[in-house]
């Protein structure tokens, strides 16, 4: 062979020690489209809510004169390095790293919550302790039990999807520990991340396969459960009555609708400009927060929140489609459970500020100023990457209960049919032995 006919050969490969290379044709690996259209999405997000947050802060920080107006868009710079680093964790190996973890952090969530009503540990402001802490370091406990009730209802109804079809086996334990958790949520008064929570459940029975007769009895209870204690509570009745009519108390507790409704109508549908908002500065309340939605209604009109509400709409696809495409029953559940997590508190905060719903105080995910929020959103963001990716979290094995009746063994494989349990892999083995044994029999019955 010449020696210009052995330049033109490709070099051999070399393997490399450790199995780099498979390590590297692995790293080389397109992304899914699922994977990229919610990591587009969640940075759009924090992207936009980095210049809004500034925007609605800026001018009522520097009149009040508490710095140089760019408090508020640092500390939301600062909580969201730290949501993204968590995020970043969670979206490698998320949903099989937190199994272990889901007890304990619901009971540190239920302590917490409990916490916030102590004398000198919870925080008040406005007339409502949801919050734990001093000066600017306060975490608001009801944001971990968001994400602690999710992970533990995907557990359980992956554990046992038959537990959707009897009310008796999804209450205990399922229905009394999320029912236990909103309970002492409302009494902070937090009625919005209660329906929040609600909503996430519901969603994950949905998708568990609850029959329709059923949920609809569950909503049926829930609904006078709610109106019940709109009837009861003076905070809660006074914010249903302000929605009715928002205008007749205007000056009381249907202040700060009628002002975001304001906010909205100034906008039209290019806006008054960025940083033009009126209404952010001194009549507005919670701009930064909870109203975020009518500044940008007001500086960049219907445009602005068409755009935004495209990149929730991204979400949802994404996040629907990767759990159409999941594994295993578990992160399908997780896929579902974080996709209406943060799309339910989106729509609550959204209809909210339009006046289609009450006002329930939840921020807007991703965009509103909130460092408990935006830390948990974005950590639950990193667990749906991780199913978004691909990877398979199956549940750890756990001891089956002594006492199971046969219906129920049968049922509870009809849903989720790729992956086998480690009971029904013990019974296909005890089968393939049992057959193994009488052919053995019948062979040497025919040999005699």
């Amino acid at each position: 062979m010449s020696a210009a006919a052995a330049r033109r050969l490709p070099a051999p490969e070399t393997p490399s020690r450790g199995g780099s290379s498979k390590r590297r044709v692995r790293a080389t690996r397109p992304q899914p489209l699922e994977q990229r259209i919610l990591l587009t999405a969640t940075l759009c997000l924090l992207a936009f809510g980095a210049v809004m947050v500034y925007s609605a802060s800026s001018a009522t920080t520097l009149l009040q004169g508490r710095g140089n107006g760019s408090g508020y868009l640092i500390k939301y710079l600062v909580y969201g390095s730290i949501g993204l680093v968590l995020m970043h964790v969670l979206a490698r190996d998320g949903p099989r790293r937190v199994q272990g973890l889901i007890g304990p952090l619901l009971a540190v969530s239920f302590v917490l919550v409990l916490a916030v009503h102590v004398p000198h540990l919870g925080v008040s402001v406005n007339g409502a302790r949801r919050w734990l802490g001093t000066g600017p370091l306060q975490f608001q406990p009801s944001e971990l039990m968001k994400l602690a009730l999710l992970l533990y209802a995907a557990t359980l109804l992956a554990r046992r999807p038959a537990r959707v079809q009897g009310l008796r086996e999804l209450a205990n334990p399922l229905l009394v520990v999320v029912g236990g958790a909103c309970l002492l949520i409302a009494t902070q008064p937090d009625l919005g991340t209660a329906m929040v929570i609600v909503c996430t459940i519901a969603a994950l029975l949905v998708a568990a396969g609850i029959p329709p007769r059923k949920l609809a009895l569950l909503a049926g209870v829930l609904l006078a459960v709610v109106l019940l204690y709109a009837l009861v509570r003076p905070y809660a009745r006074a914010r249903l009555t302000s929605f009715l009519n928002p205008w007749a108390h205007a000056s009381s507790s249907g202040f700060q609708a009628v002002q975001g409704q304001i906010a909205i109508g100034s906008g039209g549908l290019f806006g008054a400009g960025p940083g033009e908002s009126v209404q952010k500065i001194f009549y507005l309340p919670e701009a930064p927060t909870d109203f975020i939605l009518a500044v940008v209604a007001e500086e960049l009109g219907v445009i602005g929140v068409g755009a935004l509400l495209f990149l929730y709409g991204m979400i949802a696809y994404a996040g629907l489609s990767a759990a159409k495409k999941a594994r295993s029953a578990y992160s399908a559940l997780i896929a579902v459970g974080v996709t209406s997590l943060i799309l339910s508190q989106a729509l609550l905060n959204i209809f909210a500020v339009l006046g289609m719903a009450p006002l329930t105080g939840v921020p807007l995910p991703f965009v509103s100023y909130g460092s408990s929020s935006l830390i948990v959103m974005l950590a639950a963001m990193g667990l749906l990457l991780n199913v978004a990716a691909g990877t398979s979290a199956k549940l750890r094995a756990v001891p089956a209960p002594r006492r199971r009746s046969v219906d129920v063994r049968a049922r509870e494989t009809a849903r989720w049919g790729r992956e086998r349990s480690p009971e029904e892999d013990r019974d296909r083995r005890r089968r393939d032995r049992g057959a193994r044994r009488a052919g053995a029999r019948g062979g040497r019955g025919a040999a005699r």
